[in-house]
């Protein structure tokens, strides 16, 4: 059974004349008893004399006063109070008690306090515990006690929980001593310093008794044991009690205690006073520095603990900790000398209060620090001690801390050397420094050059130097001899070469050495495997002759030059000799083989080529022309003009050409016959007159290199025959159809005709022909007009771009700038204004960065056939126009649809222009623009119907997808994979149908299987993602879905955070690189088995919203160029999932691919790109809306082109970005401005309707600069009946979605939502690029000390600084309304260097400060997370500016590129009026210069 514990306590009343005394046989109140009033129980009286005791325990012949403890729980206590006792005397109080209970039973505990005044109960001075007992037992209290003190004692019980009683009897108080228990005299109150020894004396009367305990007991608790007695006399001995270590919480009441076998002796208490040394609260002040000393101000005067202060010292010790001095102080000021420059101290000040340990610790810190000194002298003893070509190295002693006198300097090699008719110096940092043997070595040098050398010791407070040494740097072997000073004069047999000594020639140049060698020739005859040698030429001899070279042949030329340490880099040129004419056989006589009145037969033999093969032979036939010269003269007398027998006479032409022929139609001697009516390549063998003498020549031409040379030989001449009558009229026949063989078959005309009006007929059958041709074109011009306007996709319009195939792809981006230059609006409106949409010519100018590559057509019709070859692919996706015989138009188009044909259904022909019964045409990039501007503003065929088109649902088979093993592995029951395209896994062992994965390949642009389209791994299918990843060697994944959106999960995490085991497959994340529109996340993975480690990278898109489709197509065109870029190229497929893995997924294959194929080929094929994509994946591009996207997201990329350089790019490419174009007067960073300004979307009335609403107008700095409702950060924080509208947006920056918040300065009326702002969104920085203006209701909204209150929200000013351009003001604010939220801290940074005045601020260097001064206050205080507002007049120009800045130094800072374009083009998306000027635009660039140039 439980039992409890009782305290009882008894009161003796003042005014009975035996106080104290109770035998308790009447009530205990006329004793002057009376119960506790805080304890839990009452005592009981009880007289067992009157009445025999209930309990057997219970004592019988007794009055007593008892506590019960039986049924009590335990710890509970009653309390029973003597009287007060106030005599200043020796009291003896004797009481007898008594403990009963079952046997073995501990009914509670028995305590007795003695307390002083009013004080606390304190520590009992008696108590007893534990059995029973079957007697009474008797106690002695020997208490002392002095006026004006008075003391009570009380009696307590504690109930243990165990049956019993415990009770007191014959309470007696004597005016005497006690018998057996000594008594203490009065002891001293102690005063000590904290930390110290306090020391009590208690006079005790009587002898020391081996059955005495003495202690010393505090009323806190605190007990000390006896340390030493000492006798005073026989009758007296002093006991000594130390309390150790005392701090502040040991001050209080302590009284000496002593136990005798009788009882216990009290004495009075005593007060312990613990003092704590002073401390200052102040560290002290400096008033001057110096290099080594320094003037302290004490600050003594307010201090932490107690007084009074007798002594003052200051304490002064180096930051590493080591104590220099302590000395002591009489002044309130102070001067510490004989210090270290450049040495920072800690001081600190000790003061003094009276009693030992009274010097309290050294009060806080000031931190101060010596100034530098001087440099003793400069470094000493310099020496050279390796000379090289490029580089020399020097040496010099050493020195330390005594010479530099200041921790901060530098040591720098300063050199000056001739450059030319120019002298340089330059100077770098040596870090070597702190070195036993310190050196320096200067690189880069020129070889064989003077540099003086001199070393330079700074510190801040002055500059010394050490002597300078001459040096001359060693030869090396001479630079390249300047390609551009070779010449070569050619002939045909020989070269004459002429060069210049190369322009560094780092040293004496000793020799050239020229090689050469024929590498190729037009003359296939040719051996040239003996046309190579060498020469060697003397320094002072610079050109050479080679003779003895071949005609017609290429030699390369090596020349080099050469100093003592050797040859230098060779170059490398190339000469071509002049071809020759071709050798003609030899004719002995000019004897033709057959004669008749109007032919003659020669014999035509082949002609031997000399440096070029014949091309052409032909037949030449010249009337009455006198005998010619052969040989050396012949040559010039050769006839390179072609006349046609048929402009003879027109031109006055004494020769024509009867006959040509190609170099293969005559390998062999061929008799031919001059004169037989029949044609010849083109040339008419009209018939000879008898009348006439004709010299036949014989010539054979070769061309090759822009050169034509020929060489002819006559071959037969005919003498005019004389007769006086014709028995027959002579006939001329006219030309047969044209043959180019030596044989021809004649075609008689139906009547004569004269050889003089042979010409004028002709003429004029060709102008009949002509005019016929004509009237056809032009009804097929008005036939084509009459159709809808959309030409382009008809086949009449690629007939025009195959006549214009030299422009097509050269022009390409030049049509692409004009386009943009020729827009009224930006080609988002287009869509919804029509008349609007624009053509363009194949002729425009090229303003853009890069240049697209030509392509080729082929144009076929059954007279021509002529091809311009493709420079990148033999299979060109531009449509191929075919004219057939019947002049019908058939089109071929891009290789897309020239494969998986079989998998598309077949459709009806519509009556619209663009015909879906024919295939779809590819679209050229000029045309893109018009084409989506009339797709959307279609009344008949439009987007809605082409997407429609496309068969949807499954169009191949999928069974192993349906199979009962495979379904749980199908996130979407109708999005599966086809049978004949799916990933087919390696089958793990023991697993059935373990090959299958919900993905399919897919092809990229002119590479097979490029992509593997999958839906998000589930949980049960992550296994299976790993392993496919690694089996397919996958390099790069893309994610294009959230993991959850709308509540509903989309895709499983499949990543780990840090390291994941998925059976065999371990991965391991090894960086996250978060943007403000996607997540870069590299992994390493591992394969039991495989002894490698491959890196993946994940690319995960966050930037696509849960409904639709982006709202622009920016950041998705950046995210696939940097996923372009990271993408090795040996890597297999690329995985691409969203959720289904089939709409999102679609989209970015799609975009990916067009985007390669408007590079390469200048057109676009999305409509048959999403159909193959459908024939490997069902129903890739989910909506209509998604198919849309694509084409706009298409189009801006190739309006805006890819505008990233590199870092290391930067600065000339910028510089070429200014240069001026003197024809046009534009350069290409204005272009590039311009195309930016035409491709920023214009805001509509309905994308700005919360702004537009009549109570928020008032808010409106200006009405034409308004945020969309789409990008408004709406007020949270409620204040009255204020809106929740502010003219504010969010904006993205490089890493963080929603970074900063754009807003106008604060009218009067806003200042209370602009706090609102900055509490309601987390921000931590405040960035203003405006002056304060009143008249243009500009206020101040801050507070310059004190609290500004704006409803809830308070604005409390904590401090402010400048520094150069920037005033920085923190500010701690907070809603009053809901303090439970806390505080926020807020920096303000007014920039002061953009005057109202200027376009753009006066320092790039300030700007860039400004810049890093707010992302160091983001990092430091939020992490980088708190956003940050930027401000200046209406929130356009200027905001944008910093804000384009700041992304553009995260790109430089993270992927070392810069994107001026993009990034101003992504603010402009939410807000057009970012950077809103050109030369804010330029100021963009040059702060990244200047970027790059600090490091």
């Amino acid at each position: 059974m439980e039992f409890s514990l009782f305290v009882l306590a008894v009161v003796m009343p003042d005014d009975r004349t035996s106080v104290g005394d109770c035998n308790f046989e009447k009530s205990y109140t006329t004793c002057g008893y009376r119960q506790g009033k805080d304890d839990d129980l009452e005592w009981e009286q009880v007289n067992t004399k009157e009445r025999p005791p209930s309990d057997p325990w219970m004592p019988t012949g007794s009055a007593f006063m008892m506590v019960n403890t039986s049924g009590r729980f335990a710890g509970q206590k009653a309390q029973l109070l003597m009287p007060q006792l106030k005599e200043n005397d020796t009291h003896c109080v004797v009481f007898q008690y008594f403990v009963a209970g079952p046997e073995g039973s501990s009914p509670g505990q028995l305590n007795v306090y003695v307390k002083e005044n009013h004080s606390p109960l304190g520590i009992p001075v008696w108590n007893i515990s534990g059995h029973t007992s079957p007697s009474w037992g008797q106690v002695e209290l020997a208490i002392s006690t002095f006026w004006p003190n008075f003391y009570q004692i009380v009696f307590e019980v504690v109930t243990s929980g165990q049956r019993g009683l415990l009770a007191i009897k014959d309470v007696l108080l004597q005016g005497h001593q006690c018998m057996s228990t000594p008594h203490f005299l009065h002891i001293k109150d102690v005063e000590v310093n904290s930390r110290q020894t306090a020391t009590f004396q208690c006079t005790v009367n009587g002898r020391p008794q081996n059955n005495y305990n003495l202690w010393l007991q505090g009323i806190g608790g605190r007990e000390a044991p006896m340390k030493t007695t000492k006798p005073v006399n026989t009758r007296r001995f002093v006991a000594t009690f130390d309390v150790d270590n005392a701090t502040h919480r040991d001050s209080g009441r302590y009284r000496c205690i002593v136990h005798s076998d009788k009882g216990i002796g009290v004495s009075n208490y005593a007060d312990l006073t613990v003092k704590r040394p002073p401390v200052p609260i102040a560290p002290p002040q400096l008033t001057a520095v110096g290099a080594t000393y320094l003037w302290i101000q004490l600050n003594a005067n307010s201090i932490n603990g107690d007084g009074p202060i007798i002594e003052r010292q200051v304490e002064y010790r180096t930051l590493s900790g080591s104590l220099i001095d302590n000395q002591p102080v009489d002044k309130t000021t102070h001067k510490i000398g004989h210090l270290d420059p450049d040495t920072e101290y800690e001081i600190s000040v000790l003061l003094t209060r009276p009693l030992d340990g009274g010097t309290g610790a050294p009060g806080p810190p000031l931190l101060a620090k010596t100034k530098c000194a001087d440099p003793m002298h400069g470094p000493r003893k310099l020496e050279v001690v390796d000379i090289q070509s490029k580089q020399i190295t020097v040496h010099w002693e050493p020195f330390g801390y005594n010479v530099t006198r200041c921790h901060s300097y530098n040591l720098t090699v300063q050199y000056r050397y001739r450059a030319g008719s120019k002298e340089e110096t330059r100077e770098e940092l040596s870090y070597d420094t702190l070195s036993a043997a310190p050196q320096h070595t200067i690189r880069s040098l020129s070889p064989y050059t003077n540099v003086s050398v001199k070393l330079v010791l700074r510190n801040p407070e002055g500059v010394k130097e050490s002597q300078e040494l001459d040096v001359l740097t060693d030869e090396d072997v001479p630079g390249a001899v300047p390609l551009e000073s070779i010449q070569g004069s050619t002939y045909e047999e020989k070269i004459a070469l002429k060069w210049r000594e190369p322009a560094q020639t780092y040293g004496i140049i000793t020799l050239y050495e020229i090689s050469y060698k024929a590498v190729s020739s037009f003359d296939p005859v040719f051996n040239l495997s003996n046309q190579s040698g060498k020469v060697f030429k003397h320094s002072n001899e610079t050109s050479h002759t080679f003779v003895g070279l071949y005609p017609g042949s290429t030699y390369s030329f090596t020349i080099r030059a050469s100093t003592v340490k050797g040859y230098g880099p060779p170059v490398i040129t190339q000469f071509t000799t002049k071809i020759s004419a071709p050798h003609m056989p030899g004719y002995d006589q000019e004897t033709p083989l057959n004669q008749t009145d109007s032919t003659v037969t020669v014999l035509l033999k082949p002609a031997q080529s000399r440096g070029a093969p014949v091309s052409v032979y032909q037949v030449v036939v010249e009337e009455e022309r006198p005998r010619r010269a052969r040989r050396a003269a012949e040559i010039l007398r050769c006839y390179p003009v072609p006349i046609h027998f048929q402009n003879a006479t027109l031109l006055n032409s004494q020769y024509y050409f009867t006959a040509e022929f190609p170099a293969s139609g005559i390998q062999g001697p061929q008799a031919f016959s001059i004169g037989d009516n029949k044609t010849y390549n083109g040339y008419w063998n009209a018939p000879l007159l008898p009348h006439k003498s004709y010299s036949v020549y014989y010539q054979a031409v070769s061309t090759a290199n822009g050169e034509t040379k020929i060489d002819c030989v006559r071959v037969a001449t005919k003498a005019a025959i004389i007769v006086t009558q014709l028995t027959t009229p002579y006939i001329r026949i006219a030309p047969a159809a044209g043959d180019n063989q030596l044989t021809g078959a004649a075609t008689r005309k139906p009547d004569a005709v004269e050889p003089e009006k042979q010409t004028d007929h002709t003429v004029k059958i060709a102008g009949v022909i002509a005019g016929i041709l004509l009237f056809v074109i032009i009804f097929l011009g008005v036939v084509l007009v009459m159709k809808k306007r959309r030409t382009y996709h008809s086949y009449t319009y690629y007939l025009k771009l195959a006549k214009k195939r030299k422009e097509t792809l050269s022009s390409t981006r030049q049509e692409m700038t004009v386009m943009v230059n020729s827009m009224d609006k930006s080609y988002t409106e287009q869509g919804t204004n029509c008349d609007e949409a624009i053509s363009f010519m194949d002729t425009h100018n090229l303003n853009g960065r890069t240049v697209s590559s030509p392509s080729s057509f082929t144009m076929k019709t059954n007279t021509l056939s002529t091809s311009v070859p493709n420079s990148y692919y033999p299979d060109p996706f531009v449509p191929t126009a075919i004219l057939d015989e019947n002049h019908t138009m058939t089109s071929d188009t891009s290789s897309l649809v020239q494969s998986h044909t079989h998998s598309y259904k077949k459709r009806e022909a519509v009556d619209v222009p663009y015909q879906t019964g024919q295939l779809h045409p590819a679209i050229r990039v000029a045309d893109l623009l018009q084409h989506i501007t009339q797709m959307k503003c279609a009344e008949g065929y439009g987007f809605k119907e082409e997407y429609e088109s496309f068969f949807e649902g499954q169009s191949a088979p999928w069974d192993s997808a349906k199979k009962d093993e495979n379904r749980m592995k199908n996130r979407y029951g109708n999005i599966i994979a086809y049978d004949h395209s799916r990933v087919r896994l390696q089958a793990l062992e023991g697993e059935q149908s373990s090959d299958y994965i919900n993905a399919n390949y897919v092809d990229g642009y002119h590479r097979p299987n490029h992509y593997i389209a999958t839906q998000g791994p589930m949980q049960e299918t992550v296994y299976d993602f790993w392993r496919m990843v690694w089996q397919e060697n996958t390099a790069t994944i893309l994610m294009v879905t959230n993991l959850v959106e709308v509540g509903r999960v989309k895709c499983c995490k499949y990543w780990p955070d840090d390291t994941e085991i998925y059976r065999d497959m371990k991965v391991t994340l090894i960086e996250t690189q978060l943007l403000s529109e996607y997540v870069i996340r590299t992994f390493a993975v591992e394969k039991r088995g495989a002894h490698e480690i491959r890196e993946i990278r994940q690319f995960h898109f966050t930037g696509w919203p849960d409904h639709g489709v982006p709202y622009h197509a920016t950041g998705l065109l950046g995210f696939v160029r940097r996923v372009k870029s990271k993408t090795p190229a040996n890597a297999g497929p690329m995985v691409v999932h969203c959720s289904a893995g089939a709409g999102r997924t679609g989209c970015f294959i799609v975009i990916d691919i067009m985007l390669d194929m408007a590079e390469r080929e200048g057109v676009v094929d999305i409509y048959n790109c999403v159909r193959e994509l459908r024939s490997r994946r069902v129903n890739m591009v989910q909506t209509e809306e998604q198919y849309v996207f694509i084409h706009d997201a298409i189009l801006e990329a190739c309006l805006c082109g890819d505008t990233t350089i590199p870092a290391s790019q930067l600065r000339s490419v910028y510089y070429d970005m200014n240069r001026l174009d003197p024809q046009t007067n534009s350069s290409q960073i204005k272009e590039e401005f311009r195309t930016l300004n035409m491709v920023t979307p214009t805001l509509r009335v309905e994308d700005c309707s919360i702004a537009l609403l009549p109570r928020n107008h008032e808010k409106n700095r200006c009405m034409d600069v308004l945020p969309p409702d789409r990008c408004l950060p709406f007020l949270i924080t409620i204040d009255g009946e204020s809106s929740n509208y502010i003219n504010a947006a969010l904006m993205d920056s490089y890493k963080q979605p929603s970074a900063f918040i754009v807003t106008q300065h604060p009218l009067p009326n806003t200042v209370k939502d602009f706090w609102r702002l900055v509490l309601d969104y987390h921000c931590t920085s405040i960035v203003m690029l405006n002056d304060v203006d009143p008249a243009q209701l500009c206020p101040q909204y801050w507070p310059e000390n004190g609290v500004h209150r704006h409803g809830p929200i308070q604005v409390e000013f904590v401090s402010a600084d400048l520094e150069e351009d920037i005033i920085s003001r923190i500010f701690r604010i907070y809603n009053a309304a809901r303090p439970q939220d806390g505080y926020r801290m807020v920096q303000q940074f007014q920039f002061l260097g953009w005057p109202m005045y200027r376009d753009t601020p006066v320092s790039k260097r300030s700007f860039l400060k400004l810049i890093r001064q707010v992302e160091k206050w983001q990092e430091e205080y939020d992490g980088g997370e708190g956003r940050t507002v930027v401000h200046c007049l209406n929130g356009g120009g200027r905001s944008g500016t910093f804000c384009a800045i700041s992304i553009v130094c995260e790109m430089l800072r993270h992927q070392r590129s810069v994107d001026v374009f993009h990034a101003v083009k992504t603010l402009r998306n939410n807000k057009p009026n970012m950077v809103d000027l050109l030369d804010q635009y330029k100021f963009c660039y040059e702060v990244a210069l200047e970027y790059l140039n600090s490091g």
